[in-house]
């Protein structure tokens, strides 16, 4: 990549400004993994691994920029050091890296790539217009939550599988684990977006609150038909930034109505049938441990 963006990327990872690293690499270990669970090698997935996670992270750029905020795994995010421009520039740098890496080596799973990102796509634009609707449907929620993040991966699977020698039937099944893992995921990171130590998750406290998202607990709430949720809505409807005291009660009020219960008997519905994903794709017994594991971990994490 030219220095310019280089240096962007190199921060954004983590490889330069000190802090953390980069992220949990949820997305690459799956390619491996289904590689495997099929019969094949996960050696000849890497060049797929690589191509999702450089695609995530073109997501991550963005939605940053988007939601504008300003910290990412304890680190200041991108634009806020760099500036807008040369954080969106990255991230389609990298988009494009991904594409041509996958091209290069294996163009069958492009389509499934491409596939992924226009959900991606759909989803990110339906999340950002909830922010300013009054009211959105918990189904219209989720099917949103289903393209921004449980698409990519979604592909991530279906990739590593169509790396392993999968037939088309059994890539489908590695599909809709992932679809599933995802939505899990999503649920789960909603969640922490509330209640997650930041400390450990890296973002402030009651950042998705003082966004005023319609993230899954947060709609969870307000279509509960109680007086919490009636109370929710009209914090959410005040005018001017919400200060610490309001941003505390609305925290209790999605979980006195409910949200963060909805979300997690979700989340764990969603795994069970990943779970049932992986008995159609028949998957070898050692990534089928490891898949097992990666499943609990997406639900049990507190990052």
């Amino acid at each position: 990549m030219p220095n310019s963006i280089r240096r962007v990327v190199d921060h954004h990872f983590g490889w330069s400004g000190g802090g953390a690293g980069g992220g949990k690499a949820l997305r690459p270990a799956l390619v491996f993994l289904f590689a495997e669970a099929v019969g094949g090698c996960a050696k000849d997935a890497v060049p797929a691994a690589v191509a999702v996670e450089l695609v995530h992270n073109f997501s991550l750029l963005h939605d940053d920029v988007m939601d504008g905020d300003a910290v990412r795994r304890h680190r200041p995010t991108a634009w806020t050091v760099f500036g807008v421009p040369q954080a969106i520039l990255a991230g389609d740098a990298l988009l494009t890296l991904g594409l041509q890496v996958l091209v290069e080596q294996d163009s069958r799973a492009v389509p499934h790539l491409s596939a992924a990102l226009w959900s991606l796509v759909e989803g990110q634009s339906a999340d950002v217009a909830f922010e300013s609707r009054r009211r959105v449907g918990v189904e219209e929620c989720t099917t949103m939550a289903a393209g921004k993040t449980g698409a990519l991966i979604g592909a991530a699977c279906v990739l590593g599988a169509l790396a392993g020698g999968a037939d088309p039937e059994r890539a489908e099944s590695a599909r809709q684990y992932g679809n599933h893992l995802g939505l899990a995921f999503q649920l789960v990171d909603d969640t922490l977006g509330i209640w997650g130590d930041p400390s450990v998750t890296g973002k402030p406290v009651f950042a998705d609150l003082a966004a005023r998202k319609k993230s899954l607990p947060v709609v969870a709430a307000l279509t509960s038909g109680t007086a919490q949720g009636e109370e929710l809505a009209a914090l959410y409807g005040q005018p001017g930034a919400l200060d610490e005291a309001a941003l505390r009660r609305a925290a209790e009020l999605v979980e006195e109505a409910g949200g963060r219960r909805w979300c997690e008997a979700r989340a764990a519905g969603h795994v069970r049938a990943a779970l049932g994903c992986l008995e159609a794709l028949g998957a070898a017994s050692g990534p089928r441990g490891d898949l097992d594991a990666l499943a609990a971990m997406v639900v049990g994490r507190d990052r």
